[in-house]
């Protein structure tokens, strides 16, 4: 049974309890919200007996980050590519995503799943796309056997782009970039060259069928998500959400687990609308945002762009946030640029549990000030998203011939540094209640 299927017998399993403790909520809490489809563990049973540590990805839970990663056809390799997998998840990557094209993909992500206790997703088109000539060429079966063999090996969720349909396609010519979405531009093509539906639509049973047998979670890809702003929130993009709705629905009825892709490139007054659209038209299933980029203006700065979206579609209720590094637009992002874009993310992602009151969220930011008024550097390093970096800013900003004086930063120095003052004020000045 998966997840979705016990949680709807009234079970409590032992991943659900591993997410209440987590996530400081009581376990039955977290049953109903998988039941109700609002919140997911994405699982594979495979993955589980190799050790994954289960997370809880919805709107109740504390906001969930992924990294996408994996081999490029023109650079890298799977050496490289695992030392990144492991710098995201060290800086606080919740899931990571194999985007793997090029050669030995398979081998690649079996490295990944077995290195990380965090839940691996896939877009599976990559790996059919890579097995033959041209796309064109691909029978539903090479997909779904494809589908069969991820999950095999352990895959927890997949992004499959089931809901862009023939009659879609039209509405797509009018946009400035067309679409940007790789699955998307694939299975648009094979159906523009057959003059067919979207294979994955009509075949969408038999994908239930092997996604329910290892409970691998349901990532409906979002293939006409805006890629610029000026295409942002237009009919092409809310065709497909619609019929993505639909197909939650289906895929609930056969107890799969479900989460929803969404944009893209958004600006920020349209955020709001495009996160409470999709709760609307897809029943609250957790809803999982690439960004969204605020502008398209910033090549080399676009995890800045996407973290500011992401702050807000969280706050407005996105579950999960799939980071962007500063490379995005640009090429394959090297260690420096994944971590990088994993803080952005971390910082988005913080910043809207505090403000939407997840339990715990803000009690880490109170350590940290109070460490900061205390001058207790070492404790402001612990506590830091990234502690090393802080480290190394403090230490290369003191300047030469000040002493070891640890209570003031190069920024005031000690005799404009207002926390030594107060200091001061309350000793020349105690506060009524310690009188």
């Amino acid at each position: 049974m998966t997840q979705i299927e016990q949680a709807r017998a009234n079970v409590i399993t032992a991943e659900m309890e591993a997410v209440a403790q987590a996530e400081r909520l009581a376990p039955e809490f977290i049953r109903q919200e998988v039941a109700r489809g609002r919140m997911v563990i994405p699982a594979n049973k495979v993955h589980l007996r190799k050790g994954l540590r289960p997370i809880g990805i919805g709107i109740a839970a504390r906001t969930k980050i992924n990294a996408n990663l994996g081999n490029s056809p023109v650079t890298s390799d799977s050496d490289c590519e695992l030392k990144k997998v492991r710098v995201a998840v060290r800086y606080g990557a919740d899931t990571v995503m194999d985007l793997s094209t090029g050669t030995d993909i398979e081998t690649i992500r079996q490295r990944i799943i077995d290195a990380v206790d965090v839940p691996v997703g896939t877009v599976p088109i990559y790996q059919v796309a890579e097995q033959l000539d041209d796309i064109v060429e691909m029978r539903p079966r090479d997909f779904l056997d494809v589908v069969e063999q991820q999950a095999r090996q352990g895959v927890d969720y997949m992004t499959i782009h089931c809901a862009l349909l023939r009659e879609h396609l039209p509405l797509a010519e009018k946009r400035v970039t067309g679409i940007v979405s790789r699955g998307g531009s694939l299975v648009a093509r094979w159906m523009a060259v057959h003059r067919e539906q979207n294979p994955f639509f009509t075949h969408f049973d038999e994908l239930c069928e092997i996604l329910h047998a290892y409970d691998v979670t349901w990532s409906l890809g979002d293939g006409l998500r805006p890629g610029c702003i000026a295409d942002a929130s237009d009919e092409a993009q809310f065709a497909e959400l619609k019929v993505m709705g639909e197909l939650t629905l289906r895929a609930w009825e056969r107890n799969c687990q479900v989460m929803i892709e969404g944009p893209g490139h958004v600006p920020m007054d349209q955020i709001e609308m495009n996160v409470r659209r999709q709760m609307e038209w897809c029943h609250e299933a957790p809803f999982y945002v690439l960004g969204p980029l605020v502008t398209d203006i910033a090549p080399g700065y676009d995890h800045i762009t996407g973290a500011i979206g992401s702050a807000l579609a969280a706050w407005y209720g996105a579950s999960m946030l799939c980071y962007v590094t500063p490379k995005e637009h640009l090429g394959l992002p090297n260690l420096e640029d994944v971590r990088a874009g994993v803080i952005a993310f971390k910082i988005a992602a913080h910043a809207a549990d505090v403000a939407r009151g997840r339990p715990g969220a803000r009690e880490r930011d109170d350590a940290l000030s109070r460490a900061r008024f205390a001058f207790d550097w070492d404790e402001q390093f612990r506590l830091s998203l990234d502690p090393e970096t802080a480290r190394r800013m403090r230490e290369q900003s003191l300047p030469p011939g000040q002493g070891d004086d640890p209570r003031f930063c190069s920024m005031c120095g000690p005799k404009f540094c207002s926390m030594r003052a107060n200091e001061a004020i309350r000793r020349a000045a105690p506060s009524e209640s310690a009188r």
